[in-house]
C-alpha cells in the first residue's frame, strides 16, 4: 500500500466534525420528525416542535446573558422542560447542571454555590426550598419559573415564567461547533459521606454514550432490545445520571417519549397504559412499589422492557415481573461512569423460564461497546473469570468522569492506576457475565470470611412474607461482624425470626452461601432507609442499629 503523500491532506474546506450534542438530533428530525413529546396529561408535540422549542429556550437563555462555559441549574420533575434543556444549554456551549431536588436544602445550596450556577429553572413545587435558602446563593443571579398550572403569578425574584419566556424569545436558529471536549453536564453525586462531589462530561463524552448504548440495547434479537417503535418513559430522575442518558438515545433513535412528572405509582401505571409504553428503566425499590400498587393488578404489564439499575436485581422482584410478562433484566453503572457500563441481556438459546436465564438476568451483565471493565485485586492484578473469584471492578471508556470537580485527591482516588475504581467488589463468569457482589464498605466480614450482604438478601427476600430486606454488618466482640437482616413484612403476613435464619440455613447446607452468613438474629421494621436516588442507605441503617459500633464511638 502507497504511504500517504501531501496529495492526500484534507481539502480546505473539509469539517473536523466534532462530536456535539446538537447532532443528536440529526437523525430523527430527518426520518422520524412526526414522533412525540408526552409530559403527563398536559404536554403533547412532536419532533419539530421540540427542535423549535430548543431554539426559543437557547434565545431566551441567551437574551438573559447566558453565555459559553455560564453554568444553568434545573430543578424540575421529569418533563418535557427539562428534555429541552439537555439540549438548549451545551448547545450553548453553556452546562447544564440537574439539581438532586431530594437533597436536604443545605445540600442543594452547596451544590449550587459550588457549581457556579448564575442561572436556575425551578419548579414552583421547589420554591420553598428556594426561598429557605435564598440568602445562601449570592452568584445566582436569574431565576426562570418552571409552571405546571395555569394564570399563577410570577414569584418576586423571578424574571419570567417558562411559556412566556419561550414566546417571547427569538430563537436560536444556528448552534455554532465548537470543542467537542467543551463540558456539557455536570450534577452531585448522592454518597452516604461527606459532602457531594461533583462529576462532569463533554459533548464528546456524551455522544458517545449515546452511540455505545444505542449500539448495546438495539442489537439484541428480541430481549432487552430498544427499537425505533418502542414507546420510551423514563422512571429515573433526570436529574440522576441523565436519566441514565437514555433520554439522548431515544431521541437519537427518533423514539416516542413520555415524562411523567413526580412519580405517583397510580399515574405512573396509567401512562403506561394510556401511552403504550414499552422500554423503562428504574431501581428496584420503583418497581417493587408499581407491582405493589391496587391498580397493577389490572394493568396489562406484557411487553414492557424493563432495565433494572443503581442496585443489585433481587431474584424475587425478577420473578414477580417476569411472572407479570415483564421483560426485566440488570444494568450497572455509577454516577462517576455517565452511567452505562454493563447490561444483563440473554442470548435467544437462553431464554425461557429457566434458572439459568433467571440468573443472567440478575446479574450486571456483559459490557457495553468500548468498555473495558477488570476485576482486579489490591495490586491490580486481575482475577480468574470463573464466576466465583471476586475483585474491585477497575473500568475505563471513553465517557467516564475524569474527576471531581474541585476536587484533585478525590479524583487522584477515583483514577488510582489509569483506571476508575468503581468500589463495588463482583466476580466474571466464562460468559463474560459481571456479578456485582457488595460494596466494597457494604461487604461484612465475620469469621475469616467476607459475606456479601446483597446474596443474603436475595436468599432472604425470596420468602412470600418479606416485602423489603436489607443487611447490614454489625460489630460483634468474637468474630469482627455479624450479618443483622433487616425485614419489612408484607401487610397481613407473618414471618419469625427463626423462619429466616432457617431459610438461611437451608441454602448454606446445599453450598449456596457460607454457614458464616447464617444470621445469629433478625431485626423486622416499620421500613428501610433510602438515599435521595431510592438506594439502601447502608452508612444511615449501620448508625442505627449497630449499638456496639455507638458505644465504641461513645
Amino acid at each position: 500500500m502507497p504511504l500517504a503523500t501531501a496529495a492526500d491532506t484534507p481539502a480546505p474546506e473539509a469539517p473536523a466534525y466534532p462530536l456535539l450534542i446538537k447532532q443528536l438530533l440529526l437523525t430523527p428530525l430527518a426520518v422520524r420528525p412526526e414522533q412525540e413529546i408526552v409530559y403527563g396529561d398536559n404536554v403533547r408535540f412532536d419532533y419539530c416542535t421540540l427542535q423549535a422549542r430548543i431554539g426559543q429556550l437557547a434565545g431566551l437563555l441567551t437574551s438573559l446573558g447566558v453565555k459559553h462555559g455560564d453554568t444553568v441549574a434545573v430543578m424540575d420533575w421529569d418533563s418535557n422542560r427539562y428534555l429541552e434543556s439537555y439540549f438548549a444549554v451545551p448547545m450553548l456551549g453553556a452546562v447544564l447542571m440537574m439539581v438532586n431536588i431530594r437533597l436536604a436544602p443545605e445540600q442543594i445550596a452547596y451544590t449550587l454555590n459550588h457549581s457556579g450556577a448564575r442561572v436556575i429553572l425551578a419548579n414552583r413545587a421547589f420554591l420553598p426550598v428556594l426561598d429557605g435558602i435564598d440568602d445562601q446563593l449570592p452568584d445566582v443571579r436569574t431565576r426562570i419559573l418552571l409552571e405546571d398550572e395555569a394564570d399563577q403569578p410570577l414569584p418576586a425574584g423571578f424574571v419570567t415564567e417558562y411559556e412566556a419566556g419561550l414566546r417571547a424569545a427569538t430563537p436560536v436558529s444556528h448552534f455554532p461547533d465548537f470543542d467537542e471536549n467543551t463540558r456539557a453536564t455536570m450534577f452531585y453525586t448522592t454518597g452516604t459521606t461527606g459532602l457531594p462531589k461533583g462529576v462532569y462530561f463533554s459533548h464528546r463524552q456524551l455522544v458517545l454514550h449515546s452511540l455505545a448504548g444505542m449500539a448495546a440495547l438495539g442489537s439484541a434479537a428480541s430481549q432487552g432490545r430498544l427499537h425505533r417503535d418502542d414507546v420510551y418513559m423514563p422512571i429515573t430522575p433526570m436529574f440522576h445520571v441523565h436519566a441514565w442518558g437514555l433520554p439522548y438515545v431515544a431521541t437519537l433513535m427518533g423514539i416516542k417519549q413520555v415524562y411523567p412528572g413526580r412519580y405517583l405509582p397510580g399515574q405512573l401505571l396509567a401512562l403506561i397504559a394510556r401511552e403504550k409504553v414499552t422500554f423503562s428503566h428504574c431501581v428496584p425499590t420503583i418497581l417493587h412499589m408499581l407491582l405493589g400498587h391496587p391498580s397493577a393488578a389490572d394493568s396489562d404489564l406484557s411487553g414492557w422492557k424493563v432495565v433494572i439499575g443503581g442496585a443489585a436485581l433481587p431474584r424475587a422482584l425478577a420473578q414477580q415481573a417476569l411472572a407479570r410478562g415483564i421483560d426485566i433484566f440488570g444494568g450497572y453503572g455509577m454516577s462517576e461512569t455517565c452511567p452505562l457500563l454493563t447490561l444483563a441481556q440473554i442470548d435467544a438459546t437462553t431464554l425461557g423460564g429457566s434458572d439459568e436465564a433467571l440468573s443472567l438476568r440478575t446479574k450486571a451483565g456483559i459490557p457495553v461497546p468500548l468498555v473495558d471493565l477488570r476485576i482486579v485485586d489490591e495490586d491490580m492484578h486481575d482475577v480468574a473469570h470463573d464466576g466465583v473469584a471476586t475483585g474491585e471492578v477497575v473500568v475505563r471508556a471513553p465517557w467516564l468522569t475524569q474527576g471531581y470537580l474541585h476536587n484533585p485527591d478525590a479524583s487522584a482516588a477515583l483514577w488510582a492506576g489509569g483506571y476508575l475504581h468503581t468500589g463495588d467488589i463482583g466476580n466474571i463468569d466464562a460468559g463474560g457475565y459481571l456479578r456485582v457482589a457488595d460494596r466494597i464498605k457494604d461487604v461484612i466480614k465475620t469469621g475469616g470470611e467476607w459475606i456479601s450482604s446483597l446474596a443474603l438478601e436475595d436468599i432472604i427476600a425470596l420468602h412470600p412474607a418479606v416485602n423489603e430486606v436489607a443487611v447490614i454488618g454489625i460489630t460483634d466482640t468474637k468474630w469482627g461482624e455479624r450479618p443483622l437482616p433487616l425485614v419489612v413484612r408484607h401487610a397481613g403476613s407473618e414471618v419469625t425470626e427463626a423462619e429466616i435464619i432457617e431459610l438461611v440455613a437451608a441454602r448454606s447446607r446445599s453450598g449456596d452461601i457460607s454457614r458464616f452468613a447464617i444470621p445469629d438474629r433478625v431485626s423486622f421494621v416499620d421500613a428501610i432507609e433510602r438515599t435521595s436516588v431510592g438506594k439502601i442507605n447502608k452508612k444511615k441503617l449501620r448508625s442505627l442499629h449497630d449499638l456496639g459500633a455507638a458505644a465504641d464511638a461513645e
